[in-house]
């Protein structure tokens, strides 16, 4: 299996990539405790993108895992997920974090964010999407408990866990390096880190 050059997603910062139908990206927890939010849209059309309620719809859970047929807002398969070397805990109920957000929790200054995160990304190479969609939030632990309360868990992943989704579409997969350093997501440190991706054959 053929891999590209490593590439970085800087701490707190947000990286888009375009895949063609049958590459896959692999995406790597460099130091093991950072939640990255990944977004996929349709290379065709922007306003068809990875979508959680559909998805779990489709898997009658909440989190994906390898083997899953990632799907679309249109219900179509957009991603398999091939590989995951981590514990496997991907949020899927928890929207990107935003501006207002931050505000919610008592910052009274501009907070990086994972939704500018993505629209800069995505500016990067080109495009701008129509909307932020809800991401899946790879190794972002949230716990569920039997009466549907959830909770900020700290990650389970170790340094070097990755995934590998594969593009049943052409398509832009779109990251984000969460730069929540309030609640302890990215580890009881909460020190957001870099994470990198590479693009695999």
């Amino acid at each position: 299996m053929a891999e590209s050059d490593l590439m970085r997603i800087p701490a707190r910062r947000g990286r888009a990539v375009r895949l063609s139908e049958g590459q896959a990206i692999k995406i790597i927890n460099t130091h093991g405790e950072q939640v990255v939010d990944t977004w996929c849209f349709s290379a065709e059309d922007l306003s068809e993108f990875m979508s959680n309620e559909h998805m779990r719809a489709t898997l009658t859970r909440i989190f994906p895992r390898k083997g899953d047929e990632l799907v679309t807002n249109r219900r179509r398969p957009i991603l398999f997920f091939e590989e995951d070397t981590s514990p496997g805990r991907h949020d899927t109920l928890m929207a990107a974090c935003d501006d207002y957000r931050y505000g919610l929790l008592g910052c009274t200054e501009y907070h990086d964010n994972c939704t500018d995160n993505l629209f800069a990304g995505m500016r990067q190479i080109g495009l701008r999407p129509p909307e932020c969609p809800s991401p899946v939030n790879l190794w972002m632990n949230i716990p569920v408990a039997d009466d549907g309360a959830t909770t900020w868990g700290e990650p389970l992943s170790k340094p070097g866990d990755y995934v590998i989704l594969r593009a049943r579409m052409d398509c832009v997969v779109a990251m984000s390096a969460c730069p929540q350093d309030i609640l302890p997501i990215n580890g009881r440190s909460r020190a957001p880190t870099e994470a990198h991706f590479q693009i695999v054959d």
